[in-house]
């Protein structure tokens, strides 16, 4: 039995911080998924909601909620909580109901409100949490993290903040094309090196911000996308949810250790790797093969660390492809043609589905101006907090 299903619509609410309820960006998304998919409400058998912790009870029955919103009428619902894998998640769950027959149609919608500045723990004293735990007792928000991976990233492989500046450069140039990026101008490489430094040596403009957004997907077995859609639909073949394996030598968020290698080898490839090769094994198919990869670039830096887990280049070799101009729109292996979380924020329950909005519409040629020539195979890469996986192979 193929593992393929049909993306039938895309849809989302445009990112910001427009100061509404979640709710209303996921209905806002969904509606347009559907307008997309040409399929009424009713014809949804099951919704998966991504959840957000930031939208008190509603926002951990998200699958339910947004149900709710658009109209009880009697559909399965599930919800799903993966920190930033979530949509990944919500993705794999749908696809697991289609091809196990209990629906024909799912569903799956992502939305966030987020705070202003960076994101901090729940409230509560949690000692059990390691999230808790860097931030309260070492102070380490996430832009502590970001700065530490680039400074290791520099002492391990010569890069340097001209480097990481590059990446929110070409971002940005997309971000002026994408209508539902938050920040559309175009960035200098001076206007990087200017902006304030946050955590030594990433400045204002290497980081992302946090956001409010939404994004859907509206995904069919592909009998029913032959019946009621186009007759060769954009299709999900992976998903790719793995968990590093011990012993962890390299600090992730949220750990504030590694484990001790010293009486077991550590595997050969690091967590991200892992999440990639998963994926490319499951949906038979090589970084060779990719058209184009959205990535999850938390910070300039951490996309760089992408090229090379994605395999698009060796170890070590990604500011290389960069300045060769590979990743850029034209070039062998284009990233983040929408423009990014550089361009969007995070809006954690929708971001990894919004990857796959911009992946269809690449493999439609739908694009725009931000269009990749020929575009048949994307990958997604957008891992979560405490060991979540988090790719998506989307073909055509």
């Amino acid at each position: 039995m193929t593992g393929d299903v049909a993306v039938l619509g895309v849809g989302m609410h445009p990112w910001g911080k427009w100061g509404r309820s979640f709710v209303e960006y996921g209905v806002a998304a969904a509606r347009a998924a559907l307008a997309d998919a040409g399929l009424d409400w009713r014809d949804v058998g099951s919704v998966v909601g991504a959840d957000t912790v930031r939208g008190g009870y509603p926002g951990y029955v998200a699958g339910a909620t947004f149900a709710k919103a658009l109209g009880w009428q009697g559909a399965r619902v599930a919800s799903v909580y993966a920190a930033c894998a979530s949509g990944a998640q919500a993705l794999a769950t749908a696809r697991a109901q289609i091809l196990a027959g209990l629906a024909e149609v799912v569903l799956v919608v992502g939305a966030d409100a987020a705070p202003k500045g960076f994101f901090r723990p729940a409230g509560g004293d949690r000692p059990d949490d390691p999230d808790w735990l860097r931030f309260r007792i070492l102070g380490a928000t996430n832009p502590v993290y970001f700065g530490l991976y680039a400074r290791r990233r520099m002492a391990i492989h010569g890069d340097t903040p001209d480097d990481f500046a590059r990446v929110k450069v070409k971002n940005a140039a997309m971000g002026v094309l994408n209508p539902f990026a938050r920040y559309r101008d175009a960035v200098t490489a001076e206007q990087v090196a200017a902006s304030p430094v946050v955590a030594d040596p990433l400045r204002l403009l290497d980081i992302c911000a946090t956001s409010d957004g939404g994004a859907a997907v509206v995904l069919a077995g592909l009998e029913f996308a032959r019946r009621h859609g186009p007759a060769d639909p954009v299709r999900i073949r992976a998903v790719s949810t793995v968990t590093p394996r011990f012993p962890n030598t390299v600090v992730d968020l949220p750990d504030i250790a590694t484990d001790s290698a010293a009486a077991v080898d550590p595997p050969g490839e690091p967590f991200r790797r892992s999440i990639a090769r998963a994926a490319y094994e499951e949906a038979g198919i090589g970084p060779e093969d990719l058209s184009l990869a959205e990535v999850y670039d938390l910070s300039t830096a951490l996309e760089l660390q992408w090229y090379e887990d994605l395999a698009l280049c060796g170890e070590g070799e990604g500011a290389k492809l960069l300045r060769d101009g590979a990743t850029a729109l034209g070039g062998r292996i284009p990233v983040n043609v929408s423009g990014g979380l550089a361009s969007f924020g995070e809006a954690v329950p929708a971001q990894a589905i919004a990857q796959v909005c911009e992946l269809t519409r690449q493999l439609r040629g739908e694009a725009g101006h931000r269009q990749v020539a020929g575009a048949r195979v994307g990958v997604s890469a957008n891992q979560g907090l405490f060991g979540h996986g988090s790719a998506v192979v989307v073909v055509r």
